[in-house]
């Protein structure tokens, strides 16, 4: 691992936290590996927030560092994580806000193992455990206002709190105690852990944007200090560097005891002179990262004390990054349409009321079926979303659809958030008085300038309606392309990608571009099933694009 390429999850994938298990048989083996894989195989099991999206809580596993495969998550049924009408970036799985909790299961590799939320007293957001060793106690930290908030203050005023709880009910022991408030106003994504007579603390300040940094205090008492500092961050990354915005870090050592971080970052788009300079909002959103940490004089050093970069430095020999390997042309996912099971990887925004898909009433193909809300709604609409992970990367699939009522439509998605959004599908259109007949239609979406998506319609198609349409999303770095076409007509959109990546007018733009399909009726279910096949993405830029 000499040097390798950042980040090491792409599309969005923040706050990752990272739980090892070293140099032993797993007591549930992965499904279709050995059972008697070898005992010096260390484990290690990433975990990062998919906020309004479900299922939530994702979960990477990987035996290298460097290549990691999606394993499950955590929150999948309604019991766990109930979402309705949630503000975009309000909603964090593990680190839900007002009220935490926490999941468990014996069987990582079963999504359906994990147990029902055990909720916290304790409000707040970034909530993290800690088991001290040294005491046997459990204590959450967790980030909220500090409630002798001086009055007028113009800071957010963000802390971090501790309390020792019980872990088996959640229930809060002790009062909460401010271990750490921010002279940027904003102390977050706290995390504690020991290390020889010390213990440590990292929090993020400065909040997620531009001002993004990790500060580390450290403790020869316990959990509520004092806590001594070294009067700066671990490091910065500016708002003019190809990495930004990092922090949220959570640190552990390998199988050989070696230390290693992760956190989120972003690695935006840089404008040209001609389009103004600067930097486009980061479509992906804020990715996970990885670099070595040494310790001197008992205090963690990142990366060798520099800024963090796309190439980093590793340890040791090389080892083979397969993101690395991919070139243009090389299909890099293609959905699995054979068994009656969904991919991992797709997300609907909030959690589904009902099941809208499915995989077996028409073998090789996924059909949805549109219900009642439009992809403006804050509800759950029927459309499954994918993440997008490269700045040159093509969405493809096929689809049949032969709507028999005005208002049904169905389609490909490029999707930011609720209020920012681009479409293009087929839907039946017209029948209004003086129009005739209604016919199928193409139809299309695009973000509006100060807000909103604007539609338009396109070609009609005479053709009956089992006829495949053929839909496509091109990204590119610093624009999208949506196409769909079929024997009788073809219709394209391009859009920048800074019309998209808009801040919403309520909640937060936390996550990244996703693309995916849809169908919904306008106030009413849709009754005909659209079907999909040939669904993949292609890598089509050069590497780490």
């Amino acid at each position: 691992m000499a040097t390798f390429h950042n980040p090491i999850l792409r599309g969005f994938n923040p706050d990752p936290t990272v739980c090892v298990v070293p140099g032993a048989s797993l007591a549930f083996p992965r499904p279709g590996s050995s059972s008697s894989s070898s005992t010096s195989t260390t484990h290690y099991f990433l975990s990062t927030s998919t906020f309004e999206y479900f299922p939530g809580c994702a979960i990477y596993h990987s035996t290298d560092l460097l290549n990691w495969d999606l394993v499950g998550h955590a929150l999948t049924r309604r019991s766990q994580l109930e979402m309705r009408t949630v503000e975009p970036g309000r909603c964090q799985q593990e680190r839900i806000f007002p009220r935490g909790f926490y999941v468990w299961t014996d069987n990582i590799w079963d999504s359906s193992s994990w147990s029902d939320p055990v909720y916290f007293d304790n409000p707040g957001f970034d909530q993290d455990l800690f088991w001290d060793d040294a005491t046997s106690k459990v204590y959450l930290s967790t980030t909220t206002r500090l409630k002798n908030r001086p009055a007028g203050s113009k800071q957010k005023d963000f802390a971090i709190h501790v309390s020792e709880i019980d872990l088996p009910t959640g229930r809060t022991l002790t009062p909460p105690v401010v271990i750490r408030r921010s002279h940027h106003g904003i102390a977050e994504g706290s995390h504690i852990l020991r290390r020889g007579p010390y213990y440590y603390l990292l929090t993020a300040e400065g909040g997620t944007e531009a001002g993004h940094q990790e500060w580390i205090f450290r403790s020869r008492d316990g959990v509520l200090g004092p806590w001594e500092g070294q009067g700066k961050p671990l490091w910065y990354n500016g708002p003019d560097e190809e990495v930004q915005r990092t922090g949220h870090v959570d640190i552990f050592a390998d199988g050989n005891g070696d230390w290693w971080g992760v956190f989120l970052g972003v690695r935006p788009v840089r404008r040209t002179a001609e389009d103004g300079g600067g930097f486009l909002e980061p479509q992906m959103g804020r990715e996970t990262f990885l670099v070595k940490v040494d310790w001197v004089d008992d205090w963690p050093v990142f990366n060798e004390g520099m800024n963090i970069t796309l190439e980093t430095k590793g340890r040791g020999g090389h080892v083979k990054q397969s993101l690395a390997e991919l070139k243009p042309g090389d299909v890099k996912w293609r959905a699995d349409l054979s068994s009656g099971e969904l991919d991992l990887g797709w997300y609907q925004k909030n959690t589904p009321l009902k099941q809208c898909y499915s995989l077996t009433e028409k073998p090789g193909f996924l059909r949805i079926y549109g219900n009642c809300y439009d992809l403006t709604w804050p509800e759950a609409p029927a459309m499954l979303l994918r993440k997008q992970t490269s700045y040159h990367e093509t969405f493809h699939a096929t689809m049949y659809f032969d709507p028999t009522q005005t208002g049904y439509e169905a389609g490909m998605v490029l999707w930011w958030s609720q209020f920012s959004f681009a479409t293009i599908g087929v839907t039946l259109h017209g029948g209004s008085e003086g129009q005739g007949a209604p016919v199928r239609t193409l139809v299309c979406r695009r973000p509006k300038v100060g807000g909103g998506v604007q539609e338009s319609y396109g070609p009609t198609l005479k053709a009956v309606g089992s006829e495949a349409v053929r839909l496509m999303i091109t990204a590119r770095a610093t624009e999208y392309a949506l196409e769909i076409s079929s024997n009788e007509a073809t219709e394209k959109v391009v859009i920048g990608a800074s019309e998209l990546t808009t801040m919403p007018p309520v909640g937060g733009a936390f996550c990244g571009v996703m693309v995916g399909l849809y169908s919904f009726g306008k106030g009413e279910p849709v009754l005909d099933p659209a079907d999909f096949s040939d669904i993949s993405i292609v890598e089509e830029g050069p590497r780490w694009g």
